[in-house]
Order: structure tokens, then C-alpha cells, then sequence
């Protein structure tokens, strides 16, 4: 067994055990840990961005993960900010989710309870380290990072800080285990059955795909974005214009970001000025089917190709989009069906039968009407933060924080009754 297998095995137990031990921590010392982290992690900011500029210094500027690998004081100033908001959210933990008397006067409750260990893999974001400790801390679980080497300066760092900050405060620093960066060790990861309890990937399809088809642990899928905004006849242009121009360039690096615009054949006339500020400011390289391409060739000033199939129900990560033109309602709907991953879908319309109709018809974890698609956010939904965003059915769907990291179990008070 190689030094870092041992290494790995060893944080994994020592996690297990570690969280068997949060058991007895109350809310109020959790709340203590979680400020004392936001208020070093802007003491250490120099330190931060160093480890931070180690990482970026490993991948070239044009690679679409660097800005969701770039930290900076604005974003730890955030990262901070989310530290202090679920510090103040009530733990779900205790939470007593039904209660009934029997017959016999057996007394049931349904309680809330932690998940145990959780391991999350990621890929280029080090802001996940801070969310998924934060939450996972919260609710009381103990939590295993596996993170990219891309990003692996930069969590050695964080989850250093994080050790001390638990230590001072008398807690395990076990509870979280930074594993080992290199992806050979994923697959010992995602067999632990005797050590994590769920395993929750977040980073491309083809890491989402590897986990779900290795895994002995239950697994939450966090999808890919494929992300779509419909913009129908009864459109507000104005509106319009700003939520597209949002949803697309605000980040786009990130799953909620637009990829695909649907366009009414009827307002195919103003389609330059709803792209206007798309093309002269940010440059998005357009691909345009051939109504789309008609309407913008000559009137747009961004790079503008004509689309192939591949460029719908592609997630571009980058300032890059695809237009697609449809005669109404139901050809938008069955366009989404076929290529959407049921992250985030939007409409733009003043109708309201047509608005309603979006949204009893598209199968997404997040629909919207007249808004952006940016706002699919644990932080934007009020979680304080998130551990991800759910395209599955099961257990969790959307934007996952507090409740969706524990589980139950029934506890039955009796005065002693025994079964016939």
C-alpha cells in the first residue's frame, strides 16, 4: 500500500469516527466556529491568494475553469459573507418532522438527523471547500474534500486554516479530510462503504457519469447546466434584453449561465438590439440557426456562425451561446425537453397563460418567469449557501443546503409494550 492509500484510509476513518463525536456539539459552539472562519479567512486573505495564484499559474486564462478557480477579495469577501449567513440559519438538526400516538401508546417522532460522513468531489472552484465545510459542519456531519489537483494549493490552505479554527474551538479537526488530488484515488473514495454515507459530485459530465457509474455509496447527482431562456411573442423587449444579457455574461462559467436563447419567429426583426449588448460589449461568439443567422448577419458584432446540431444541448461555460427559432410555445417546449438537463429554464412573456403553461410543462429542478437564470443559488434561495445544485428526483432536487444533507429516524417511546 502506497504512503498516500494509507494517508487516504486513515483520514477516512478518523472522519467516521470524527463525526460520531458531533453528536454532542451544540449549535452555539458550530455558530462560534463558522464566524471565527469567516473572520481568518479575511485575516489570511494574502496567504489565500497566494496558494490561489500557485493554481492559476498551472492552467492558461482561456481554459474555461480558471475564473471558476480564481479567488480574489471581492470573491472571499463573499465566501465570508456565506460563512456568516449559515452560521445564523437554524440547524434543521432535532428537527421533529412528524409526531403521532398509537393505539397501543407507542408515542413516534420523525427527527431529523445528520447523514454522517459526505464526500463531495469536485473540480476548479475552492470556494466549494468553504460551503461544503460550512454546511456539512451545520448539520453536523463530518466531510470529505476530494478536490482537482488544479485547485489543490488553494484547499491545502483553506482546510489548513479550517484545522486550526476547530482545534481552538475543541472540535475533531477530522471532520474534514482533504484527500488526496490525484484522480487515481477516487475510486477507493466512492467503495468506502464502511466510512462515507453519501457522495455528492459536482464538476463535469464526465466526472458526474464516473461517479455514478463507480460508486458503492449513494450518490446525489449535481447536473450539468444546460440552460435555456425562451422569449416568446408577448415579450417585454426591454426586460428582455436585460435578462438574457444577464443570465449569459454575468459568469459564465457557471451552471446557471444561458446557452441557449429560443426566439419567437415573430421577433426575429429584433433580435440585433436584444443581442446588442452581448456582441458590442462582451464579444459572445454566437451560434445561430439559420433563421437566427439571417436576422443578426451584418447587424452583430460579435463573431457569428452558423449552427450545427452540437451547439444545442451543449453546456459552453465560456462567452459562447446558440440561438434557436421557433414558431411558438410548443416547439420551445419540445426543445427544451430534448436537450435541456433539467437544471435551469426560463421564459420571458406579459401572457400569462403562456407563462403558466412554461411552467407547469418544463421538467427542471428551477423554473422562471421574467428573471434571470443567474439567481439558481443556494445564497440567492436564502440557504446561506449550497452544496450543490440537484437535477435528480430523488432525496434533493435544486439548490441543496441544510435540510437536504440530513436524514431521519423514527424514535418510539413506549411505557413497556411488547407485540403480540
Amino acid at each position: 500500500m502506497s504512503d498516500q492509500q494509507h494517508y487516504l484510509e486513515q483520514g477516512l476513518a478518523k472522519a467516521r469516527e470524527a463525526s460520531r463525536e458531533l453528536a454532542g456539539c451544540d449549535d452555539a459552539k458550530i455558530r462560534l466556529v463558522l464566524e471565527a472562519l469567516a473572520d481568518r479567512t479575511m485575516a489570511e486573505e494574502a496567504n489565500i491568494l497566494q496558494a490561489n495564484l500557485s493554481d492559476l499559474s498551472r492552467m492558461p486564462e482561456t481554459d474555461p475553469k480558471y475564473d471558476r478557480l480564481l479567488l480574489n477579495s471581492e470573491r472571499l469577501a463573499d465566501i465570508a459573507h456565506d460563512l456568516r449567513c449559515v452560521a445564523a440559519l437554524p440547524s434543521p438538526v432535532g428537527e421533529v418532522l412528524e409526531q403521532r400516538g398509537l393505539e397501543n401508546g407507542l408515542e413516534l417522532s420523525k427527527v431529523r438527523v445528520p447523514m454522517g460522513v459526505i464526500a463531495v468531489i469536485f473540480e476548479s472552484r475552492p470556494n466549494v471547500t468553504f460551503d461544503v465545510f460550512a454546511l456539512c459542519l451545520k448539520t453536523l456531519n463530518a466531510c470529505v474534500l476530494k478536490g482537482s489537483s488544479d485547485a489543490h494549493d488553494t484547499n491545502r490552505v483553506v482546510v489548513g486554516i479550517t484545522h486550526e479554527i476547530l482545534a481552538e474551538h475543541g472540535i475533531n479537526p477530522a471532520v474534514v479530510f482533504l484527500a488526496p488530488p490525484q484522480r487515481q484515488y477516487l475510486a477507493s473514495i466512492l467503495q468506502a462503504t464502511e466510512t462515507i454515507d453519501l457522495a455528492i459530485p459536482r464538476g463535469s459530465r464526465g466526472l458526474i457519469d464516473f461517479v455514478r457509474d463507480n460508486a458503492r455509496i449513494p450518490v446525489i447527482e449535481t447536473g450539468a447546466g444546460i440552460v435555456h431562456t425562451y422569449v416568446d411573442a408577448s415579450a417585454d423587449l426591454a426586460m428582455a434584453k436585460s435578462i438574457i444579457t444577464n443570465a449569459k455574461v454575468r459568469r459564465p462559467s457557471v451552471c446557471n449561465a444561458l446557452d441557449t436563447l429560443i426566439l419567437h419567429r415573430d421577433l426575429l426583426p429584433e433580435l440585433p438590439g436584444l443581442m446588442q449588448i452581448m456582441g458590442e460589449e462582451y464579444k459572445v461568439e454566437v451560434f445561430a440557426d439559420s433563421e437566427s443567422f439571417h436576422a443578426l448577419e451584418g447587424d452583430y458584432a460579435g463573431n457569428l456562425q452558423p449552427a450545427s446540431e452540437a451547439h444545442f444541448g451543449t453546456e459552453f461555460l465560456s462567452m459562447k451561446m446558440s440561438v434557436k427559432t421557433v414558431v411558438g410555445l410548443p416547439e420551445a417546449l419540445d426543445h427544451i425537453h430534448r436537450y435541456s438537463s433539467k437544471h435551469s429554464e426560463a421564459i420571458v412573456a406579459e401572457n400569462a397563460e403562456t407563462i403558466e403553461t412554461f411552467l407547469n410543462h418544463v421538467d427542471a429542478a428551477a423554473v422562471y418567469a421574467n428573471t434571470s437564470t443567474a439567481f439558481t443559488d443556494g445564497g440567492q434561495f436564502g440557504m446561506g449557501a449550497e452544496i450543490g445544485i440537484s437535477t435528480q428526483k430523488l432525496h434533493a432536487r435544486g439548490p441543496m443546503a441544510l435540510p437536504e444533507l440530513t436524514s431521519y429516524k423514527w424514535v418510539v417511546r413506549g411505557s413497556g409494550q411488547v407485540r403480540s
